[in-house]
């Protein structure tokens, strides 16, 4: 079953419905919005000569052209490669040549860095501009038939890594993406087809993951204006648009909630808030239910289980008469519905509640397995359980609190950040002997990189390792907002008996130094 297909049942039965506004804007009708991506799906398929299968690379800002350009990739039997725009072009390089992408879709504001990407640069991976006169050409295309797809036919290869820095491309099929849509109505929130999704995160991740289940639902697709988080837009959206959800990291949330201008502003047509993808703490959940009232869910998931592990809806949130309460607030809720999940020990068997251990699920939401990295699969996925590498432990009714990341992802604004690539490139420096990468929390951020430094005492006066130039170092390889925001620099690094940073050790010192 080719997810496509909800575009389409949407299209046959609400027609006439509002799909995608742009502000307050209505941009296309379900009908409108079907209709152009049956011309794009051919325009891919025909003219850029695209077949079943093939991979199609994302670097695209939030706007209301994404959702014609997802639908188009699957309505055409392709794969959609959705890319965090905020990424260096030697970042997309990686990423498409891993992915073996021929063609990348791109908004205006990121064409200018994805040319710079040496894939581009050698011809090997064909720029259309979102907008431009090649695009639009696309979109004159006869309609195309949507193309019969397995369920198990891979959908939309979603990158992310782990301890090792390089990213990996979690295979997700139709079935994967179609198990989330459901989830989403049976645990989070139901939708109906008077509700809207507010993309203020970015619709590469969580926020684009959510337009299936709105889909499925016949609700509208909101992109705000600026095409990010603007707490003041938000507020002044929200008294024109009925029925609004989004998606949202925690400090998102606390940014919301912390603005000057929500005392005073109309928020009776919020209807929710999912937060999920890094850490959220009970004060800051209980300030958001006091500000703005029963409206928060929160999710638990991975790019291998998309969005689909735990959840806790709004009604569990708003239960305060029970007397597990404010635990249950510091949990990730309880199992989605079609999933299992286990707490388990080193060889995957089950703990009781109250003991700690890696958390594992199994279930129609799992990926497939990593993009051609058979290794990686296999580590990851045994016995058809995916290992996700967080320690958490479950309580006796199935609430999952999480322990700790022991990958020691970084997040930051909702965005991972994998310590191993910043240190790979900190350790190019011909003046740095050893490094490692810890976050720092942050109040707007949820955490910020720090990286402690031991210097090689043999190098020249002329090729230390300021922090100017590591910073320097820094922006020619990586994203920007994955660049150490303090530098320490310490005589050497704690370790245990084998040799292992003790990252705990530094943080610890990050709290001693207040």
């Amino acid at each position: 079953m080719n997810v496509a297909s909800l575009l389409v049942r949407a299209a046959g039965c609400a027609g006439d419905r509002v799909a995608v506004q742009h502000g307050t804007t209505t941009v296309a009708t379900y009908s409108q919005l079907a209709d152009r991506v049956t011309r794009l799906a051919r325009g891919l398929a025909d003219e850029l000569g695209l077949h079943a299968g093939d991979r199609v690379a994302l670097v695209m800002t939030n706007c209301p052209d994404y959702v014609d350009v997802l639908f188009a990739i699957w309505h055409a039997g392709l794969v959609a490669v959705p890319m965090n725009a905020k990424l260096h072009a030697m970042e997309f390089d990686f990423m498409l040549d891993d992915a073996g992408a021929s063609v990348c879709l791109v908004t205006p504001d990121k064409a200018a860095t994805v040319a710079e990407a040496p894939s581009v640069k050698a011809g090997q991976v064909r720029l259309v501009e979102v907008g431009s006169a090649g695009y639009t050409r696309l979109l004159q295309a006869e309609p195309l038939p949507m193309v019969e797809r397995d369920q198990d036919d891979m959908a939309w290869l979603f990158y992310t890594s782990g301890t090792t820095g390089k990213p990996k491309g979690a295979m997700l099929s139709n079935r994967n993406l179609l198990t989330m849509t459901a989830c989403y109505a049976l645990d989070v929130d139901a939708v109906t087809p008077d509700d809207g999704l507010l993309h203020a995160a970015p619709m590469s991740h969580g926020s684009g993951f959510y337009i299936l289940p709105h889909v499925a639902a016949t609700a509208r697709q909101v992109i705000p204006e600026s095409g990010g988080f603007d707490p003041a837009e938000i507020l002044a959206l929200l008294p024109r648009q009925p029925n609004l959800s989004f998606f949202a990291a925690p400090t998102m949330v606390s940014r919301l909630v912390s603005h000057p201008g929500l005392a005073e502003a109309d928020t009776g047509n919020l209807k929710t808030i999912v937060y999920g993808g890094g850490p959220r703490y009970v004060a800051d959940a209980r300030a958001a239910m006091e500000a703005l009232g029963p409206k928060i869910a929160q999710i638990y998931g991975q790019g291998e289980s998309p969005m689909c592990i735990t959840a806790m809806n709004k009604a569990q949130h708003a239960d305060t008469g029970h007397p597990r309460h404010k635990a249950r607030l510091a949990s990730v809720g309880q199992r989605q519905a079609l999933v299992d999940v286990r707490v388990g020990d080193p060889s995957g068997r089950a703990l009781p509640p109250g003991e700690s251990g890696e958390v594992m699920v199994r279930g129609p939401a799992v990926m497939l397995g990593y993009w051609r990295n058979r290794d990686a699969t296999a580590k990851t996925i045994r016995d058809g359980w995916l290992y996700t590498g967080d320690v958490g432990a479950l309580d006796a009714d199935g609430y999952l609190t999480l322990m700790d990341r022991s990958k020691d992802v970084i997040i930051s604004g909702g965005t991972n950040i994998y310590p191993r690539e910043v240190e790979e490139v900190l350790l190019t420096h011909p003046g740095v002997r050893e490094v490692s990468v810890v976050g720092r929390p942050h109040a707007d951020w949820g955490e910020e990189v720090v990286a402690f430094v031991v210097t090689d005492p043999a190098v020249s006066p002329d090729m230390e390792p300021t922090p100017e130039a590591l910073d320097s170092l820094c922006l020619a390889s990586i994203a920007r907002f994955k660049r150490p925001k303090d530098y320490r620099y310490l005589p050497e690094l704690p370790k245990n008996n084998y040799g292992k940073v003790l990252k705990t050790d530094l943080r610890r010192l990050l709290t001693d130094d207040g």
